[in-house]
C-alpha cells in the first residue's frame, strides 16, 4: 500500500506509511517520520525531527516543528500551534529543541497553543483556543489561558454524590461503578448548638488507620493526587468547602463531589485518584492504612495500567 500526495503538495520524506494522504500545499521535510493511514490536510508543514504515529489527523494550517512526537490516533485541530523554543531569538538556535509528546488518542482543539517540552497525556482533550503551559495528565480536559483542568474524559459524575440525594438520613455506604470504591455517609447529630459529625475507626473507616494528612489552601486551578497506591487504602473527607475526586480503576472512571463533612470516599489500593476543583476554603482530610512510603506510589498512568494488566493475567 502506498501513500497519496496531492499534486500541489510536497513530500520529501521516504518514511511515510501506507494509506496516508497528504493534501494540497502541505510540505513534509526529508527526515520526518509519518505513520500509516494519516490525514495531513492543506497548508500543513512538518519539519525534519518530527515523528507522527498511525491514524493521526492534522487539520489545515498546522505546523509541526522539530522535537514533536505524536503518537497513534491523535487529532490536531485547525491552526493549532506548537512551539519548541521557550526563548526564541531571530537567527539564534538552541543546541537541541525541546521535545514535546502528544500521547495516543489525545485531541488538540482549533487554535490551541502548546508550549515546548510538555507532555499531553493519552486521551486528553485540549479545548479550542487553550494556551497550554504545563503538561496535561491522561484523560484530562483543559480549557482557557492559561489552560486549566475542568473535567476528565469519561469521568461521569456520580448522579447521587451529595448527601441530600445519595443517602438516607442515616449512616450508610454506597458502592460505585469503580472497582472497590465506595461512598460513605457518616453519623451526623444536629441541635440548636450546631452540628456534629462522627466516625469510628474499624467501624466507619474500612481499614486500620495509621496516618492522616490535611490538604488546604489549594488554588482552584491546581490538581492534586494523580497517582495510585500499591497497598495503601485511603479515606477522604472534605471537612470544609468542596472538592471533586476522580477515581479510575483502569477501565471505569467516575467523578465524585465531596461537599459535606459527613460524606467520605474510600479509595482502595490500585485505584488511580485525582482531586481537583477545590473551593477557596476547602480542607481535605485523608486517612491512610499505611505509614508514608514513597515506594508505594504509582505516579505514571501507563505504569498503573500495565500493573493492572499484570495482575489480571496472573
Amino acid at each position: 500500500m502506498t501513500h497519496y500526495v496531492h499534486p500541489l503538495g510536497v513530500c520529501e520524506s521516504k518514511n511515510v506509511g501506507g494509506g496516508t494522504r497528504i493534501w494540497a500545499f502541505a510540505h513534509v521535510l526529508p527526515q520526518a517520520q509519518i505513520g500509516g493511514d494519516c490525514n495531513i490536510c492543506d497548508h500543513v508543514f512538518i519539519e525534519n525531527d518530527v515523528v507522527v504515529g498511525d491514524r493521526v489527523t492534522i487539520k489545515c494550517g498546522v505546523q509541526l516543528w522539530d522535537g514533536l512526537r505524536v503518537e497513534d490516533d491523535v487529532f490536531i485541530g485547525p491552526n493549532a500551534t506548537f512551539s519548541n523554543d521557550r526563548f526564541p531569538r531571530s537567527g539564534q538556535y538552541p543546541e537541541r529543541f525541546s521535545i514535546t509528546y502528544i500521547e495516543r488518542n489525545a485531541s488538540i482543539g482549533a487554535n490551541a497553543t502548546i508550549l515546548p517540552g510538555l507532555r499531553i497525556g493519552r486521551h486528553a482533550m485540549i479545548g479550542a483556543g487553550a494556551v497550554v503551559t504545563r503538561s496535561v495528565p491522561p484523560y484530562a480536559i483543559v480549557v482557557g489561558n492559561p489552560a486549566r483542568i475542568v473535567g476528565y474524559v469519561d469521568g461521569v459524575p456520580q448522579a447521587a454524590a451529595t448527601p441530600a440525594t445519595a443517602f438516607p438520613d442515616k449512616p450508610s455506604t454506597i458502592a460505585t461503578e469503580v472497582r472497590g470504591v465506595s461512598l460513605h455517609r457518616l453519623k451526623q447529630v444536629k441541635d440548636l448548638r450546631g452540628s456534629l459529625s462522627v466516625g469510628e475507626f474499624a467501624r466507619d473507616i474500612p481499614f486500620e488507620v495509621k496516618r492522616y494528612f490535611l490538604v488546604f489552601d489549594v488554588p482552584s486551578v491546581e490538581t492534586r493526587g494523580e497517582h495510585a497506591h500499591r497497598t495503601c487504602h485511603q479515606f477522604l473527607l472534605c471537612v470544609r468547602g468542596t472538592c471533586a475526586v476522580v477515581a479510575d480503576d483502569g477501565t471505569r472512571r467516575q467523578e465524585f463531589k465531596l461537599d459535606s463533612p459527613v460524606l467520605g470516599i474510600h479509595l482502595p489500593p490500585m485505584v488511580w485518584g485525582i482531586q481537583y476543583k477545590y473551593s477557596a476554603d476547602a480542607v481535605l482530610l485523608v486517612f491512610t492504612s499505611e505509614h508514608y512510603d514513597a515506594g508505594d506510589y504509582v505516579r505514571n498512568y501507563d505504569e498503573f495500567v500495565n500493573l493492572l494488566r499484570a495482575v489480571d493475567r496472573a
